[in-house]
């Protein structure tokens, strides 16, 4: 069967809801999904699995939250090769960096090797119902594409 694990940290909720309507897509197409708060995961368990979703909200002007820096720098570790990847999170476009621990969390999967299923995928604040459907779908999209790979 088909594995995917999703990762995420959320401050306020909205990070945890995006991945909520994700894990919801990804078990209606039948994948064996795991979900560990960002602090409970080891980078290097990410390479037992076919697809990988990691959320995160961003901090102050585009940084990464600290909880998530170890699962970060771990990365640095790890080969990806063969699996399919997709970062995910919220933020203020207030700020001059919109959503930038998205973006760095995408780039450094890209750089370990992961195929990216879609751009990072970045809400301001907290997802419309529009937004989590669209994340339900890309929850599924990543279930029927690791059952594809096997």
């Amino acid at each position: 069967m088909e594995k995917i694990i999703l990762v995420c940290c959320s401050m306020t909720g909205n990070t945890e809801e995006m991945a909520d309507a994700i894990a919801a897509g990804a078990r209606e197409a039948g994948a064996q999904l795991t979900v560990r708060d960002i602090l409970d995961a080891e980078a290097a368990e990410l390479e037992q699995y076919d697809g990988i979703f990691i959320g995160a909200y961003t901090w102050g002007e585009g940084d990464l939250p600290d909880e998530s820096l170890d699962l970060y720098e771990g990365l640095d570790a790890v080969d990806l090769a063969g699996k399919t990847a997709m970062a995910f999170g919220s933020g203020d476009t207030s700020y001059d960096i919109y959503c930038g621990a998205v973006d760095q969390f995408e780039a450094k999967l890209a750089e370990r090797g992961a195929a990216i299923l879609a751009p990072g995928f970045k809400v301001e604040f907290n997802p419309s119902d529009e937004e989590k459907e669209q994340l339900r779908e890309l929850g599924r999209r990543m279930a029927e594409l690791t059952v594809e790979a096997l």
